[in-house]
Order: C-alpha cells, then structure tokens, then sequence
C-alpha cells in the first residue's frame, strides 16, 4: 500500500512531496487505523480506506467528469484523512486499552472499540489538519483545499458551508469517501467475520 501511495501522489509532480511523503512516514500514516472502531479500526486501515476511496475516485473520474485534473483525484484521495495520523509528534489514535479484571490480570485493547483519539492530542477536526499537514509541503489548489475540508459533507462540522457552493472535485471526493467507508469497508469487515 504505501508503495503504491507515495507511487501515486509522486506522479503528480508537485513541489515539496517528497518532504509531505516524509512527514506521512513520521506521523505513522502507513500504520494508523482509519478510525476508533468503524471502518477499518485496525493497523494500516489509514492507507487501506485512501487507497479505497482513491480506486473509486478515479473511476467516478473516468466517468463523470473527466475535465478535472486527475492529479487533484490522486490528491483528494490520499490526503483526504490525512489528519487522522496525528500531528505535532503525536498519533491522532492511540489503542483503547481496558483494565483486565481480577487481581494480576494484564490491561488488554478492546475489541468493540480499538482506538480513541488521543488526549494528548487537542481536538481540531482532522480534515483542517488534512489541509494544514499537506499546505505545508505543497501547494493545494483552491478545489483540492475545498474538496478535502469539506469532504464529509453533512456528517462533518462545515455541513451548513456547503449548500449552493459543492463542486464537481468535492462531490466525487465525497460520494467515493462514503462508498468506501459505508459500503466497501463494511462488507469487507463482514466477509472477515464470516
């Protein structure tokens, strides 16, 4: 995965990658889950559900609206979320570590809810700290900066900003982000169930 991430996102050829490619290895983007317990709560889930959401974009791409630069799909794709690694040195996720019962028995990860978001962290919604990680290493686009920040639509904090302004690089950004975590990852997880 992470290979064919960084492949990707160096192919756009834009200024400063190799230092965002950096920051995302330091920040643990290749290991991170994707969330606390949803969609792909586990190792690696981070750079899983990017690479998902970028196979979807690209073939909405294709199909719906070809004019957009595929450069901004492979953008808007892989760092949509990027916010969820963490930032200032700390994760955005730390495992969620119960108290074993009993009196020598060991802490041990849940299993209903593996992660949480780390305290240590102060809360800034993860698709500002997308925006903010990736602007400091390249240049984002005004639409790229537009479709990232607000790519979880109505189920995000900017969901009253949003009606009459979406745009065709958002839209897509967020149906293949949906798709992916409600439909994809979904069954994924319970096909492994099974």
């Amino acid at each position: 995965m992470k290979q064919r991430i960084e492949e990707l996102l160096l192919s756009t050829g834009r200024e400063g990658m190799s230092s965002l490619l950096a920051e995302m290895e330091e920040t643990g983007f290749y290991t991170a889950p994707c969330s606390t317990q949803y969609h792909l709560a586990s190792e690696g889930g981070l750079a899983e559900h990017s690479l998902n959401v970028f196979e979807i974009m690209d073939k909405l791409h294709a199909l719906l609206y070809p004019e957009i630069s595929h450069d901004s799909v492979i953008i808007c794709a892989l760092l949509h979320d990027l916010g969820k690694a963490g930032q200032y040195g700390k994760p955005g996720y730390i495992p969620n570590m119960l108290k074993g019962r009993g009196k020598n028995a060991e802490p041990y990860q849940s299993t209903a809810k593996p992660y949480t978001s780390n305290p240590e962290l102060l809360y800034v919604d993860h698709e500002v700290r997308s925006t903010q990680i990736a602007g400091r290493h390249i240049e984002l686009t005004e639409e790229e900066n537009w479709a990232i920040l607000m790519h979880n639509g109505m189920y995000g904090t900017f969901r009253y900003q949003i009606q009459g302004k979406e745009t065709p690089l958002y839209l897509m950004l967020h149906m293949a982000d949906m798709w992916a975590s409600r439909v994809i990852e979904t069954e994924e997880e319970a096909d492994g169930e099974a």
